[in-house]
């Protein structure tokens, strides 16, 4: 195999790397929140706020990054990015406050925005529109397979060496990779793309009257809601209302993260591309039947006692994961190669400031006035507006020019570096 076939999967591995330490680290502290919750006694919503805190800040950052990323070298904003990320998880060690614990996460996601805003412009520059499914399904793997490495570093470590260690063991990877991507050649912008730029696809401003990107961001920000909701608080509804030992709730919802997460992502890029060669709404159809498929399973996963209740809830989060290849591809070939970025940034504005950012602290208020059981109805709403949504969607879905299945296609030579 030549370096420029091999290149563009390299740079897929890195990438993916790095993004499933983005949420190792994240995901770790919803592993320890009872222990967080213990030492400093606080109420749900004061821990919810912490989750909501840092979506608040990583959000309001990702439409300063954006512009700056379709502009200026992206592998050097995701390297210094991580470098702060990294940073900031290490210091861990000296948070012995609520206080100082909320000031260090929100700054986490300050670095975190800088990462996501740009690194999926990246990847999509590297493979053929046609491929974009499937690829976005491995660099999306990092989402399972990264939650899922939070919660079991949490889970396991936290009991015996309190709640701060496992946050050392995870910040120490991302300096390293932050180095490797400084190796990386950039693609050229757009160099697969084969839509027209029209002002809704190529302008700021275009945005607002582009509805194949509005439902896909409206559609996502839902479904946000839903998965960021479900992600916080079902370890401590397996720990406090199904009475499971803490390490037992976080590796039953951590294997079934992981497990449920590759399989969902690669099946979900693999069939949105499968089928966007009969459909050009594809992607938009596969994430709108998942989240419409989840809805009655999550309720027998929240209702339901016994034996059923883990089937339930790894069936149910296979539903709500299955639609991130695809949803992302959606985002990605609604807007033109050179406003990518920005349009990325403004996506996660909108799907964080109307998704996991409020949903958190909003079933953390339910949950100290009812049950965590009663504020699980939120999600379970939030799916199925999300799939009304996505199926209004599809109409509006771009038409691609679909070539002939081709190996990788290499980074030409002019690719900047």
């Amino acid at each position: 195999m030549t370096d420029r076939r091999l290149y563009p999967r390299t740079a897929l591995l890195v990438l993916t790397a790095l993004n499933l330490l983005n949420y190792a680290d994240r995901n770790v502290l919803f592993a320890v929140q009872p222990l967080v919750q213990d030492e400093f006694h606080l109420s749900k919503v004061q821990i919810g706020y912490l989750t909501s805190a840092f979506l608040g800040f990583y959000m309001i950052a990702a439409p300063f990054v954006g512009p700056l990323a379709d502009r200026y070298s992206r592998k050097l904003i995701i390297a210094l990015g991580a470098i702060f990320w990294s940073g900031l998880t290490l210091l861990t060690a000296v948070t012995h406050t609520y206080t100082e614990l909320l000031i260090r996460h929100t700054l986490v996601g300050i670095g975190e925005a800088t990462f996501v805003t740009i690194a999926p412009t990246f990847v999509a520059d590297l493979f053929a529109e046609e491929m974009r499914g499937r690829i976005l399904g491995v660099f999306y793997l990092a989402i399972p397979v990264g939650s899922a490495a939070g919660y079991l570093l949490g889970g396991n470590l936290a009991p015996h060496y309190g709640w701060r260690f496992p946050f050392y063991i995870a910040a120490g990877p991302g300096f390293l990779l932050a180095i490797a991507v400084l190796f990386l050649k950039e693609p050229e912008r757009g160099q697969f793309d084969s839509l027209k730029e029209t002002p809704e696809r190529a302008t700021i401003l275009g945005l607002a009257r582009n509805p194949a990107f509005l439902t896909a961001t409206l559609g996502m920000a839902a479904m946000t809601f839903s998965l960021g909701g479900i992600q916080v608080w079902m370890p401590q509804f397996l720990y406090s209302e199904r009475h499971y030992s803490l390490a037992r709730a976080n590796f039953i919802f951590g294997i079934i993260i992981v497990v449920d997460g590759i399989v969902a992502a690669l099946a979900g890029g693999w069939l949105g591309d499968y089928l966007l060669r009969r459909m050009k709404s594809s992607y938009y159809l596969i994430s709108a039947a998942s989240m419409a498929l989840g809805v009655p399973v999550m309720i027998v996963a929240l209702f339901a006692k016994g034996r059923i209740m883990v089937p339930a809830i790894a069936l149910a989060a296979f539903f709500l994961l299955l639609n991130t290849s695809p949803l992302n591809a959606a985002v990605i070939n609604s807007v033109g190669a050179h406003i990518r970025a920005t349009a990325i940034a403004v996506n996660i504005f909108i799907i964080h400031i109307l998704g996991d950012v409020p949903s958190p602290t909003m079933m953390g208020w339910v949950a100290d006035r009812r049950s965590l059981q009663a504020a699980f109805v939120l999600p379970v709403i939030a799916m199925i507006i999300s799939s009304v949504i996505l199926f209004y969607g599809m109409r509006f879905a771009p038409a691609l020019r679909i070539s002939e299945p081709s190996p990788e296609s290499p980074v030409p030579s002019g690719a900047s570096s």
